[in-house]
């Protein structure tokens, strides 16, 4: 398409916070319980949750569903996940953005089109790396045509040595921010600490930001992935981060899979917005 909208463009923030709606296991992963309309019920209530408290987007992910597929999810996979996508991107009105666990970005840029939704994450963009699933390979080569032949305006994030894996190679991480925006042409890039909710280390966040400063036409934003907190997100900004995502620190009693806490929501936004304002 001849014109795409940029990623910061998206959001109606400086420093967009985009908070995680983790569904719970969809019909045929282990553990589902037999309930679709509570899978439905309890993304709806998380992402309603996530606007009230003031985040600029968010991303819809199927993390219940482990063990994931490596890559090529089923299609009852794909048709589930557009269904409650569709509800969500129809009940808020902030941006909203697709993964598919564990690495299947053609089902991710199939729902954003079908949706109407603004981005997808891809965990594993370029290169290669071992992960609990196996080995998973990038195919920018196909989730960039996917996207022009959908004529779809969405964004795509990418990982830089994404958590719960081992990069394959010599690369170090410089070299692989660079690479995933020059060669796989990501509209921006995801840094995050080893798993998830765990911390992302300042140096990782300053050497990615630094290798992409001034790639291309349009600004290359960095977004933290992991373990972001009201207590850490100034120092994310301070080495360099452009936006946080942020999914565990949002969750009562900081459980990952419990329901999302207006409260924590709220502290992680207040302390972006004072983050802002100190520069």
């Amino acid at each position: 398409m001849a014109s795409r909208t940029s990623v910061l463009e998206r959001f109606n923030a400086d420093r967009p916070v985009i908070g995680m709606v983790h569904l719970p296991a969809l019909p045929g992963a282990p553990g589902f319980d037999g309930d679709r309309d509570a899978v439905r019920t309890r993304a709806l209530e998380d992402a309603r949750t996530l606007e009230t408290g003031g985040v600029d987007g968010l991303i819809l992910e199927n993390f219940g569903d482990a063990p994931f597929y490596p890559e090529d999810v089923p299609h009852h996979v794909v048709a589930e996940l557009t269904a409650v996508a569709s509800a969500v991107t129809d009940a808020v009105d902030v941006p909203v953005g697709i993964n598919v666990l564990r690495n299947d970005a053609a089902a991710a840029v199939s729902i954003a089109a079908a949706v109407d939704a603004d981005f997808v994450r891809v965990n594993v963009h370029i290169g290669t790396a071992a992960t609990d699933q196996g080995l998973l390979e990038g195919r920018a080569h196909e989730t960039l045509r996917l996207r022009d032949r959908l004529a779809a305006d969405m964004s795509i994030l990418a990982d830089v040595h994404v958590k719960h894996a081992s990069p394959i190679g010599e690369r170090d991480i410089e070299r692989a921010a660079l690479e995933t925006v020059e060669r796989g042409k990501a509209d921006g890039v995801i840094v995050s600490g080893p798993g998830t909710g765990v911390e992302t280390p300042l140096e990782a966040i300053e050497c990615v930001a630094a290798a992409v400063a001034g790639r291309g036409a349009e600004t290359v934003p960095v977004f933290v992935g992991s373990g972001v907190t009201s207590e850490t997100v100034g120092d994310c900004f301070a080495a360099g981060a452009d936006g946080v995502i942020v999914g565990t620190a949002l969750k009562r009693g900081g459980e990952t899979t419990a329901p999302v806490s207006s409260e924590r929501v709220t502290a992680v936004v207040d302390a972006t917005r004072r983050a802002d304002l100190s520069d």
